[in-house]
């Protein structure tokens, strides 16, 4: 799948949330909302895995994609509770959320497991959208950018250019999720544009001006706008705001007023 930082990037994390009957009504009432920003905007819903066939059954042919939240780096296995990448595109995912905080945090994940999902899902064709951050300690104590550089440099490690192209990077400070804390726009766009820097040291010019990085944190239809239009700040991964539909449309119209404003600047 060929992907461009053109159009912001919405993609909607759902985590624990919608049962079956929830998820449904929930994309049916972005389907029909959305009416004219998918021609501006990429939008991504991703479920739990419990819902994701109903999702992808009520968004078939609206432009709407589908993400999932985790995957295995095994194709099958012994692996009691997990989803693989084969299982995720045979519900229709074209994304896959890999070493999101929140899994890190309570389940183990490393830059390690981060790296061995990444190959797993680019091996059948999954975006993989891979969640950084620092922790608000690391920041307290000027570490962020150190933090960074690890978990790419670890993250990516023994990827090529061509692999790198087919990444998306979602930096979320880790003290900014689901806090109502929000990074300011300054404060995000400074380690968005280390983290395109550190693209370029390591994978070239080309990866890292096509480079697609999200920011992810408290993202709200109150800070869309500031937060988009800078350089460095290609879309957005919603957490608690993409449980409502007027909250998700509505950041995605923020998200394509700045994009517009941003690229008649540059």
């Amino acid at each position: 799948m060929t992907l461009s930082n053109s159009i912001p990037f919405i993609a909607g994390n759902w985590k624990m949330f919608k049962t079956n009957p929830e998820a449904v009504d929930l994309v049916s009432d972005l389907m029909n909302g959305s009416e004219g920003l998918l021609e501006g905007a990429e939008m991504v819903v991703i479920p739990p895995f419990t819902a994701l066939y109903s999702v992808s059954v009520s968004i078939e042919r609206s432009g709407i994609k589908l993400g999932g939240q985790n995957l295995h780096w095994e194709d099958k296995g012994a692996f009691t509770g997990e989803v693989s990448a084969p299982m995720l595109k045979s519900v229709e995912c074209q994304f896959v959320v890999i070493g999101h905080s929140e899994r890190r945090q309570y389940f183990g994940e490393t830059n390690e497991t981060v790296n061995k999902k990444i190959k797993a899902a680019l091996k059948h064709d999954l975006t993989p959208i891979v969640c950084i951050g620092e922790s608000k300690e690391q920041r307290e104590k000027n570490q962020t950018k150190d933090h960074i550089s690890t978990q790419i440099n670890e993250g990516l490690a023994g990827l090529d250019e061509k692999q790198v192209k087919k990444i998306i990077i979602a930096y979320e400070p880790i003290w900014a999720i689901g806090t109502g804390l929000t990074a300011t726009p300054g404060q995000a766009e400074e380690v968005h544009a280390f983290i395109r820097e550190q693209i370029e040291e390591k994978y070239g010019k080309d990866a890292a001006s096509c480079a697609i990085i999200l920011y992810g944190g408290s993202v709200k239809p109150a800070n869309a706008y500031s937060l988009l239009k800078e350089k460095d700040i290609n879309g957005a991964l919603i957490g608690g705001a993409s449980l409502e539909a007027e909250s998700f449309l509505e950041i995605t119209k923020e998200a394509i007023k700045a994009y517009k404003e941003k690229w008649a600047q540059y």
